[in-house]
């Protein structure tokens, strides 16, 4: 997927767990660990707005773009 989410390592810079962050987003552990993972479909704006606002962080910051490897 050419979506990269870099999710983890911000939550390493401001040392933040993953029930932290979940509790304070108003989500569960589970979808954040689909989030983290990069399993997720889709985000909803009001969950990324959340977590921007709580990691102090822009969208570009936990998510990438990569263009796939043609081979």
């Amino acid at each position: 997927m050419p979506i990269i989410v870099n999710l983890d390592v911000m939550m390493a810079k401001r040392k933040m767990s993953s029930q932290d962050l979940a509790e304070k987003v108003g989500i569960t552990t589970a979808n954040l660990s689909i989030l983290k993972t990069g399993k997720a479909k889709a985000v909803r704006f009001s969950t990324l707005e959340k977590i921007c606002e709580i990691l102090e962080c822009q969208p570009g910051d936990i998510l990438e773009f990569r263009k796939p490897e043609v081979q």
